[in-house]
Order: C-alpha cells, then structure tokens, then sequence
C-alpha cells in the first residue's frame, strides 16, 4: 500500500513538472527568437550609419533588354531586404559569395549554359535551388518555435523575419510586360501610372525600391513597425502558415481595391476548425512556393508583410500566382501563444497579441484612384494599421 501510494505521488508530481518544463523551453525559444530581431534591428541602424538610408527590398541587379535567360544572368531586382543586412549579422563570408562570381553550386548539380561560366556579382533570381546562398538557412532568420517543413533538396531556405510594407495593397501591374510598379522587375522602368500609384500606396517603413531614410519616418521611429514576426508552411494548410489563392472576392472589379475582410472570412476558412483553411481551397503544397520559403525574395509572400489582419490571421492572394501579378495580404504571425513579435523603428522589439484593434477590415485600402481611401488617409484598420505607417501623422493611443 505505501508503494502504490508513493509510486501515486510521484506520477502526480511528473505531471505537474512535464508541463512546466515544456513552458520554460517555449519561453527559452521566444527569448531567443527576440534576440534574433533585435540583432536585426541593430543591422538595420548599423546599416543606415554606414549608408545613410535602411536596406532596400526589392534590389539588385535589372534584366536588360535582349537579355536571355535574365533569372540566371541577373535577380531582377527581387532581392529582398535580409541579403544586404548580411554583413551586419555576421555573415560576412555569405555576403561576399553573394557580391561576388561565383562557381559554386549545389551538390549534383551544374552551373547552367547561360552564365558564362559563373554565377554573377549578387547571384540570380532568388528561386534558383542551385545557387548555394538561396538554399543556405540563416540561424539568425530562423525563430526556433517555429520548425516549418525539414529543408532538403531543392527547398530554398527560410525567414520567420518580414518588413513591413504598412497598411495598403496596390498591385500597379503593367499586365503582361514585366513592369510591375511595385516590382518593376525589367530594365528598371519608372512609368508615372505606376510610380503615382505605388507613392500612394506603399505606407511602411519598407518602399521597394525606393530609399528611405530615419528622416521619413515623420510618425517616429518607436511608433512605427520596421519588421514583424511570421510563420513559414508547415505543409498543414493554417491559415497562419500558409497563403490561400484565386480569392478573387478580395478585390473589386477593376481589380485594384482590397478589402481585407474577404480574406479574413469565407469559403476558403473551415468552418469547424477556423484556424485551417477548408479541404476545398487552393492553397499552395509546394516547398519553393510556400509561405516565407525564400529568405532573398522581396516579395510580401516571403519576407514582407501587411499590417492589416492581425497576427496569426490568413494570408490570401488573389490570383494563383506567389504574389508576381496579385493582389497578396502578408500577415504576422508565430508559433508563440498569444500573438508575434515586431520590431520597432528604434530596434526596440515588442510582442503584439492577437487581439490587436484593427478598426474597419471592410473598408478599402489606400489607393490612388476612387474607390479607394485617397492619399494620406489616416490607416482604416486602428491601431494596427496605423503602426505600419510611417509618415500620416496618426496619434498610436496604445502602449506596446
């Protein structure tokens, strides 16, 4: 009798020890996971001490004219903003095989007939799996709460780290040229319809393409998002984790205006387990093409997000596509409870709950033209929205 009383109480004790032992590694993790952003904020200011503006998301090298083959021979200018931070977290060496020629390839691989003998200075389009820096996972992007899916051959390597592009969608597509406003991915063409539309549009910290210095930042730096927290594809089709296509509701005939809120609630979310997208949506179950599955490419499908939903939100493109052509809300997100870390213009790291106000999710976003909300409008969707603008002078009533 005493031996199964003891034998009771030791059971009661391991049950009570396990799930407190399981709650210090997770809070272990997000202390680390806070770590690896504030060393990204510190790159940041590092960077702009040294260049007098914060990196560019969307650089590179342009596809001239005539150019054959122009994802091998150039990246298009879809370099994301993590590449040129990289001397700024100790990842010289990696830089300087991005920034230079290189031979190097992946292993049973060969350097395709069209590079002339080698990679050039800042490598290809960042979905080319043979280019070593583009499958080469970073510690320092990597959350370690969040596992995704196993890297292996031919899976490019992942961010749980995005910048912010604020509180506006505008796609500002030249439809079928490769001049896409926002991306404007060919010869670095500048068309004023484009460039009119993406000044109104592009709100966050992050402008792709476009300089942006501490000066522009007139909301200040401690009042506006620099960079958030995500979560990359697990393959298990969440809507935190993974992006949702061909939600065409999103948008208004014209195909310009967004309404988040099409995105937030529909058929595509299961209604018995909202947390999932529904067995019929179209949601995308390959590894190069997941969300966050590409640390070097620019766009909000893998290292940008919009401060529109609030964490841990669905992620919705209005086409098929990766967000070349679409209409994409990027959202925040983690695998931490409760909501994700951001990181602040002053590289202060704060953690923001799901819970977050959002304001009006049904009213359009920014826009140039009618019936979107005209330049310079305060941010529709509360405090969130106005967190992820730089320079509308909103007044952020909310202590982070």
């Amino acid at each position: 009798m005493e031996l199964l009383v003891v034998i009771a109480i030791i059971g009661v004790l391991v049950g009570l020890l396990l799930p407190a032992v399981q709650a210090a590694r997770e809070a272990a993790r997000r202390m680390s996971c806070s770590n690896n952003f504030k060393q990204i904020g510190l790159a940041i200011h590092n960077y702009h001490s040294a260049f007098n503006q914060i990196p560019t998301n969307g650089t590179g090298t342009k596809q001239e004219i005539g150019m054959a083959s122009g994802t091998n021979q150039s990246n298009r200018l879809f370099l994301s903003w993590l590449v040129p931070v990289l001397p700024y977290i100790e990842q010289q060496g990696l830089w300087e095989q991005i920034s230079n020629p290189s031979t190097i390839v992946t292993p049973g691989q060969t350097l395709p007939g069209n590079v002339n003998g080698a990679w050039p200075a800042m490598g290809p389009c960042p979905w080319q799996t043979t280019y070593v820096p583009w499958v080469t996972q970073i510690p320092a992007y990597r959350c370690p709460s969040d596992a995704g899916a196993a890297q292996g051959p031919g899976q490019l390597a992942r961010s749980n780290y995005a910048c912010s592009v604020g509180d506006a969608v505008d796609r500002a597509n030249n439809g079928g040229v490769n001049d896409f406003g926002y991306f404007g991915n060919q010869n670095n063409r500048d068309e004023d319809w484009a460039v009119t539309r993406a000044r109104a549009a592009q709100r966050g910290f992050f402008w792709n393409r476009n300089k942006i210095q501490f000066r522009d930042v007139l909301d200040g730096l401690s009042n506006t998002i620099a960079a958030g927290e995500v979560v990359t594809s697990g393959g298990k089709r969440e809507i935190n984790a993974d992006f949702v296509r061909n939600i065409t509701s999103m948008l208004n005939p014209n195909e310009t205006i967004l309404i988040p809120a099409r995105c937030k609630e529909g058929a595509h979310i299961d209604p018995t387990r909202p947390q999932f997208y529904a067995p019929g949506a179209n949601v995308s179950g390959s590894l190069s093409q997941a969300k966050h599955a590409r640390w070097a490419d620019s766009r909000p499908y893998y290292t940008a997000f919009h401060t529109i939903l609030a964490p841990n939100g669905a992620n919705c493109v209005h086409d098929g596509g990766d967000g070349n052509h679409s209409g994409v809300i990027s959202t925040a997100g983690s695998r931490h409870a409760g909501g994700a870390h951001v990181l602040m213009g002053d590289g202060a790291v704060k953690f923001i709950t799901d819970s977050i106000d959002t304001g009006n999710l049904e009213a359009s976003t920014v826009c140039r033209n009618a019936p979107g909300l005209p330049p310079g409008s305060q941010s529709p969707y509360g405090v969130w929205g106005a967190l992820g603008t730089r320079d509308v002078k909103e007044v952020v009533d909310f202590e982070l």
